[in-house]
């Protein structure tokens, strides 16, 4: 693949669903191919770690633009409403 290519952004938006039934669909900022690798392999992970969520599915695709820090707030949001309460 040739460096263009590999370089130009796209806008994604992304389905998060929880084993608990919980779901939520967020835009996410315009990112190169790279950038969206680091996000799922990165950024989704940690957060669903952080929020001790498991079993969480995520879909991704091409959308209309939003301001990255805002989608990692509603990702945050959407993860900690699915952690499992204490009884």
């Amino acid at each position: 693949m040739n460096p263009e290519a590999q370089q130009s952004e796209s806008p994604y938006r992304v389905k998060i669903e929880t084993e608990n039934g919980e779901s939520a669909t967020v835009p996410i900022a315009v990112m190169t191919p790279k950038q969206l690798e680091v996000f799922l392999t990165t950024e989704f992970k940690r957060l669903a770690q952080e929020a001790g969520v498991k079993g969480v599915r995520i879909h991704v695709e091409r959308a209309i633009a939003a301001d990255y820090e805002q989608v990692l707030h509603e990702l945050t949001a959407c993860l900690s409403s699915a952690k499992p309460r204490a009884a």
